[in-house]
């Protein structure tokens, strides 16, 4: 469970978020939604310690992120809205190899989990290709593999859909819909929610640095609209 606790946040002398309180539990589809700039990045990074709060807590399975980010680390994966900006490798297996390398894992250990999470994004015969040479869609598969092979409780997409074309957003659509139904708890941070309106078990929206609606679609769905997000049909 991931549980924020009156979360202040400030650049400089701008507050971004405000006292905001949120508890997500395990195994649950969520919508991090809201218009550009509202926080919904600045939240989600203080979920393993990218980030940490001016005021408040972060924790995970009771865990204080701040005292113990690897442990949120390892229970919260990230993937970025720009999936270049996160990998430290030329060949998709190294890359995948490098976080369950830095929990000090043996060799053996790295190896199935790179496999099993290359597998899951359905990238197990490209190893050993060069991810500069892949699709836009394959490199957010990457990504998303080396979140998975750290074997989080909770993955964190960030604008996944950013720039994909749609049978890329079908490819990476399907993964999450597995990876849902094996048990891995998903937030996707967006304000296009077209692609995964009807996935998610909540919706949550930030508004001025605060939690403006958060409920199941259906109920705040004639909502949505004032809050500058993208609904199916619109």
């Amino acid at each position: 469970m991931i549980a924020v606790r009156d979360l202040t946040h400030r650049y400089g002398e701008t507050t971004v978020l405000d006292g905001v309180s949120l508890t997500i539990d395990a195994g649950e589809f969520v919508i991090l939604a809201g218009p550009n700039g509202c926080g919904k990045t600045t939240l989600v990074r203080q979920f393993n310690g990218l980030l940490e709060p001016d005021e408040g807590r972060v924790e995970v399975d009771g865990v204080s992120v701040e005292e113990n980010p690897v442990s949120a680390r390892t229970s919260v994966g990230m993937v970025f809205q720009h999936p270049r900006d996160q990998f430290v490798a030329t060949a998709v297996g190294a890359d995948v190899a490098f976080g369950p390398e830095n929990l000090g894992l043996d060799r053996a250990e790295i190896d199935r989990r790179v496999d099993a999470a290359l597998d899951a994004v359905g990238l197990a015969d490209r190893r050993d290709a060069r991810i500069d040479a892949l699709s836009g869609g394959e490199q957010a598969r990457v990504a998303i593999a080396g979140a998975l092979a750290m074997e989080p409780q909770h993955l964190v997409l960030d604008e996944p859909f950013a720039g994909l074309d749609h049978p890329a957003r079908r490819s990476v659509l399907d993964r999450l819909d597995a990876l849902v139904t094996d048990g891995t708890g998903i937030v996707v941070v967006t304000h296009d929610l077209r692609d995964v309106f009807d996935r998610a078990d909540r919706v949550v929206v930030l508004a001025e640095g605060t939690v403006a609606l958060d409920d199941s679609p259906d109920a705040i769905r004639d909502d949505l609209a004032a809050f500058d997000v993208r609904t199916p049909g619109c």
